[in-house]
């Protein structure tokens, strides 16, 4: 053990007649510790938050949507040159419109969107979602059976619906009447009935057949959804694709579809940690403060010690590893703390929160290990700079002054 850190431990550990000092010491090292494991658990939570909707988003919806100008006349030859794209996984066509959906008296407006039943699996988590009826269903049966439709739980609560019964779908596609356009209601049949996890497509999303979402649209449009290997990497592939097919193709990852959600979330995640954060700097300010108060308390000591032919640089590092020694300790105990808080508080569900504002019921608490370097770093660091100006009064003192009325 060295001389300064031999020093440095008796100061901390060795009962002293000021007894506020050491009060003041143990507030620090608190401080410290609670502020380490308070931004743990908000970035854990934070990050869990983002990685939920993420996951539940692109287990939703494509990775990468392609649209081509003017049309695409065969999507089945599209999806089979996009399929032979390095990195792409899966490809499937999708049409998308709106429609009011009612059953009696109850009523609800729907994103609708027409799929191909034999690739979308491919794409989205729909196949694996659906808890009642088969992807396949929204097929007609037979000649005289009704269109399908897949809708999620909570819609088909809402409307006290099962699979089966019968819906009726409005759209601005009309037909032409002696007195102008007309509205026509068509009868659809409840082929299913999903739980993607997310309240958007629960509530508001009904997956119909190609052909059928044709009709309710008047439109050939088609776009081609894709499933990537890697989610990160669907806007490179975005950017390959409009560069191999040339500028009448047009490619949209799914950041570029949710950006103003996960920004949102990321500047939330910042002001959160700056915020909690400040508790560090408050612990910072303790250390100086019992610091400076030790260099007053120990004056006689310092003396004697430059008396004795210590360097002011020795002297220096003694209050320095005072600081450090606080600081380590403290960050300790709040790191412990704060993982094993954000595993009791992931692993029982704790923290629940409303599914009309979040889309999901409760937030995972995810630690990420850049996040708790940089936790670990960040407070060390600021601990460190904390001792600076006690350690340069401690190492100035004059030993004439410091003894004359000893």
């Amino acid at each position: 053990m060295g001389f300064e850190l031999f020093i440095a431990l008796r100061y901390l550990l060795a009962p002293r007649k000021q007894a506020f000092i050491s009060v003041i010491s143990l507030i620090s090292t608190l401080g410290v510790a609670v502020g380490v494991a308070a931004v743990i658990v908000a970035l854990a939570l934070m990050t869990g938050l983002q990685g939920e909707l993420r996951d539940r988003i692109v287990g939703s919806m494509g990775h990468v949507y392609v649209w081509k100008t003017g049309g695409m006349d065969d999507y089945r030859a599209e999806v089979k040159t996009l399929l032979g794209v390095s990195g792409v996984q899966g490809a499937a066509p999708a049409i998308d419109g709106r429609a009011l959906i009612y059953s009696g008296e109850t009523q609800a407006v729907i994103a609708l969107k027409g799929i191909d039943p034999d690739l979308e699996p491919m794409v989205t988590e729909i196949g694996m979602a659906t808890q009642q009826g088969a992807v396949h269903d929204i097929l007609p049966r037979a000649e005289d059976d009704f269109p399908g439709i897949l809708i999620g739980r909570e819609l088909a609560t809402t409307l006290g619906v099962k699979v089966g019964d019968v819906v009726h779908l409005i759209t601005t596609q009309g037909t032409l009447s002696p007195a102008g356009p007309a509205l026509r209601r068509r009868p659809t049949r409840i082929a299913g009935i999903f739980s993607l996890g997310l309240q958007e497509f629960d509530t508001g999303y009904g997956f119909v057949s190609l052909d059928y979402a044709k009709q309710l649209t008047g439109s050939d449009e088609v776009r081609i959804q894709l499933r990537v290997d890697d989610v990160n990497a669907a806007p490179q592939i975005a950017r390959d694709i409009e560069g191999r097919f040339g500028p009448e193709y047009v490619a949209q990852d799914w950041g570029d579809l949710n950006q103003s959600l996960f920004s949102a979330l990321w500047i939330e995640k910042m002001a959160v940690s700056i915020a909690i954060g400040l508790i560090v700097l408050v612990a910072a300010l303790q250390i100086i403060t019992s610091l400076v108060l030790l260099v007053m308390e120990k004056s006689r000591d310092i003396g004697i010690l430059k008396t004795m032919g210590t360097s002011p640089q020795r002297i220096s590092a003694i209050f320095m590893l005072q600081g450090v020694i606080i600081g380590v300790i403290g960050t300790t105990i709040g790191a412990i703390g704060g993982v094993a808080l954000c595993w009791f508080m992931d692993h029982y569900k704790l923290v629940r929160i409303p599914m009309d504002v979040y889309q999901i019921a409760y937030v995972p608490f995810v630690v990420r290990p850049i996040d708790f370097t940089i936790v670990i770093v960040g407070t060390m660091a600021v601990c460190f700079l904390a001792t600076i100006y006690p350690s340069r009064q401690a190492a100035r003192l004059d030993p004439v002054q410091a003894l004359r009325f000893e």
